[in-house]
């Protein structure tokens, strides 16, 4: 896990080392919060019809439907709620990466968006695979319980 120590840096500025020293946690702690709360949002339609995609999943290649719709539900909802808080960050946000790598194929390809269509996909993929790497950071509840996947 990332412990923002910027002791060994070498600063323009000697100054600024304290304060972000100070912001690191912060600022992943909201990195974290404000992706998790997405995934939750995007997902909470698919969690109260977990059959709603069924079409949608099949049209992209994921058969049987029925399987995918609900694991597409979970993913985003449960993992967004796990990424929020922090635990078992890195394989939630690894699942969740996943979804965006199909997301962006969708829009990329599919969709014929290009990467005006696959943007946001790219650009949150991004951040979960930052996760995926760095673990929840200092502010997780993964570092309170002392355990981290």
């Amino acid at each position: 896990m990332t412990d923002y120590n910027t002791t060994n840096t070498r600063f323009i500025i000697p100054g600024l080392q304290g304060l972000y020293a100070a912001l690191a946690p912060v600022t992943v702690l909201y990195m974290r919060l404000i992706a998790g709360i997405a995934f939750m949002v995007h997902g909470w339609p698919k969690i109260m019809s977990p059959m709603g995609a069924v079409g949608m999943v099949e049209g992209l290649g994921f058969h049987p439907g029925w399987f995918w719709s609900p694991l597409l539900a979970g993913t985003e909802f449960f993992g967004g709620l796990l990424l929020a808080l922090g635990l078992l960050t890195r394989p939630a946000a690894f699942a969740v990466s996943i979804v965006l790598c199909v997301t962006t194929y969708f829009h990329w390809v599919v969709q014929a968006e290009g990467f005006g269509g696959a943007e946001k996909s790219l650009l949150w993929l991004g951040i979960t695979l930052y996760f995926v790497a760095h673990g929840g950071g200092r502010l997780s509840l993964d570092r309170a319980i002392g355990k981290q996947f």
